[in-house]
């Protein structure tokens, strides 16, 4: 079955860590009125969406959020780009695609930076990031992220945060797919800057970026560098702080499902979500687990959002891809070094028990056909699913 001719099952589930599945109250908000970005209505909206992402973000009354219309790599983009001094330079903690991604965008701006190899799928390591901190004192930034895609790695901020601020660097953390789902927070953790995306965790339409952080360091931003136009956070917090109004044309109807999904997301909490996230998550890794299937990480490494699964023997990625599609599950693939070998699965979103009962019993199936076997009556056992695929 080629791409585009697939059949079109009731439901369709995303798998993939973003765009995810919204609630219905936030796909129907994209359908708000034709609004002019430059009029009251919408300078309400803006201010609405600002303090509620400060909110989720952990921030108090000291901070402050800049919106982008973006993905959540242009927000991690703008803060780089914008908070690093000209004589500055930025500690890129590399463990995953996502901490590779800083010491890319800090070549692209030509801001000095050095890149600290950890390894895909390890845990980033405070003492090394205060070895390197040490050997290198020119460094004024440190670039960390949450929740590691590339790996479903989650990194203690907090302890990594304490060991920057003790050699008196910023921090810059990627937050784009753990806020909302994880514990992270700027006043708790100290967090200097903190970058997210409206579509993951926080379960928004694709189309909108964030940039989190103290009114006193987006005011400190007018004496730093322009290294961008469309990306200057110090730009974009004028326009939205002072005159309440978007730098530039708004992606408006990403900005009304926003609104509803940060409406939502603060009435569930941070700890409700991740319940929510991990007993969805614990459904698949003990069903995949069932099936004989490995999981990259150790159980205490696993973000609640995300599974890394090693690909079973004699199948290609592409051919589980297309086996699934089928029948209405959209897995995604692992990035570069883990390509060859592993698949990810995502538990963010409006995703359901019996959505995750449904996917281990087509999966069962399409192993048991390749093999022979089924095993389709201790699936449905476990599960409770009992309806056909």
């Amino acid at each position: 079955m080629s791409a585009g001719t697939y059949a079109h099952p009731a439901r369709l589930v995303l798998m993939n860590p973003g765009p995810v599945m919204t609630d219905g109250r936030v796909r129907d908000a994209l359908g708000g009125p034709d609004l002019c970005h430059r009029e009251p209505e919408f300078s309400e909206l803006l201010a609405r969406v600002r303090h509620r992402t400060t909110l989720v973000a952990g921030g108090d009354d000291r901070h402050t959020s800049v919106v982008l219309t973006g993905s959540g790599t242009s927000a991690v983009e703008a803060a780089i780009s914008s908070v690093v001094p000209a004589d500055g330079g930025l500690l890129a903690v590399d463990n995953g695609h996502y901490g590779e991604r800083f010491s890319h965008i800090a070549r692209a701006h030509g801001i000095r930076s050095h890149r600290l190899e950890l390894g895909w799928g390890n845990p980033a390591d405070p003492a090394a990031v205060d070895r390197a901190l040490s050997d290198r004192p020119g460094l004024t930034h440190v670039g960390l992220v949450h929740h590691e895609t590339s790996s479903g790695m989650l990194n203690d901020v907090a302890a990594l945060t304490e060991v920057a601020h003790s050699h008196g660097c910023e921090v810059i953390v990627d937050a784009v797919s753990s806020i909302g789902a994880e514990r992270i927070g700027l006043a708790e953790d100290g967090i200097d800057w903190l970058a997210g995306s409206a579509n993951k965790c926080l379960e928004g339409a694709p189309g909108l970026g964030f940039v989190s952080a103290s009114r006193t360091a987006f005011e400190a931003l007018a004496g730093a560098p322009r290294r961008s136009y469309s990306l200057d956070l110090h730009r974009h917090y004028l326009a939205q702080e002072k005159a309440q109004a978007p730098a530039f044309t708004p992606g408006v109807p990403a900005f009304y499902a926003f609104d509803t999904a940060l409406s939502l997301a603060v009435a569930e909490g941070w700890e409700a979500r991740n319940l929510r996230y991990r007993g969805l998550a614990r459904q698949l890794r003990d069903g995949l687990e069932e099936l004989g299937l490995e999981i990259l990480l150790p159980p205490e490494q696993r973000a609640a959002g995300l599974t890394a699964v090693r690909i079973p023997g004699g199948w290609s990625y592409s051919e589980l891809h297309e086996g699934l599609r089928a029948h209405g599950f959209v897995i995604y693939a692992a990035q570069e070094q883990l390509a060859r070998d592993y698949f990810r699965l995502s538990t963010m979103g409006c995703m359901t028990e019996g959505d995750i009962g449904r996917f281990l019993l087509v999966l069962r199936r399409l192993l048991g056909d390749r093999d022979g076997t089924t095993g389709t009556r201790q699936a449905r056992t476990r599960t409770g699913e009992g309806g056909e695929v």
